[in-house]
């Protein structure tokens, strides 16, 4: 294992504010990388490097702005980063182990290799009638709804984690939601279907 140095902020406080800052929300920045990856331990990795970007990048973050919203931005642009890193790498097998069968499979799954990060985490909704009709929606208003309605950030940190205007989630979201009842409308929640 290699120890890097890390840049240390100049203003000789900064440490200080971003460990007060940044230690309440560890546990929403894990279950939110929990989320995303597939294990507790590729979860807190994330987290660790989530945390390591946005020390070296603190002096960046305005004084004043959301720092819960900051952080989620930075842990999602990690995710993304290393997804597609990890689509860009060839899988790793020894050449003894491989068959004309496994590479037949290789073949086939190869076809989702291209899906974006947001359809990967989309995929690992818990409901199957809900991942259906949450599929069935443009990206633009599956990942507002993912962000705001299922992951429970506010209009505001979707804004800033999307990076577009707060109305913009308004107007995604809500008519994301219409879209969803219409697609839930033959499944089993349409007596009950009642999305925020």
């Amino acid at each position: 294992m290699t120890v890097t140095s890390v840049p240390r902020p100049t203003d000789s406080g900064a440490a200080e504010r971003f460990a007060r800052d940044s230690q309440p929300l560890f546990d929403a920045l894990l279950r939110r990388a929990t989320g995303l990856t597939k294990t507790l331990a590729d979860a807190e990795d994330l987290v660790q490097d989530t945390l390591l970007h946005a020390f070296m990048g603190y002096h960046t973050f305005r004084e004043g702005t959301d720092f819960k919203a900051w952080l989620f931005r930075i842990l999602y642009n990690r995710w993304v980063s290393g997804f597609r890193a990890k689509q860009r790498r060839p899988s790793e097998v020894p050449v003894d182990d491989v068959t004309e069968g496994d590479l037949a499979d290789s073949a086939a799954r190869s076809s989702t290799a291209s899906r974006s990060a947001e359809a990967e985490a989309l995929t690992r909704l818990p409901d199957g009638d809900l991942r259906s009709a949450m599929a069935t929606l443009p990206e633009d208003f599956r990942t507002v709804l993912f962000y705001a309605e299922i992951q429970g950030h506010t209009y505001a940190e979707t804004a800033v984690i999307l990076n577009i205007p707060r109305g913009t989630v308004m107007s995604r979201a809500s008519r994301g939601r219409q879209r969803l009842r219409v697609a839930l409308a033959d499944s089993a929640y349409a007596p009950t279907a009642q999305i925020a």
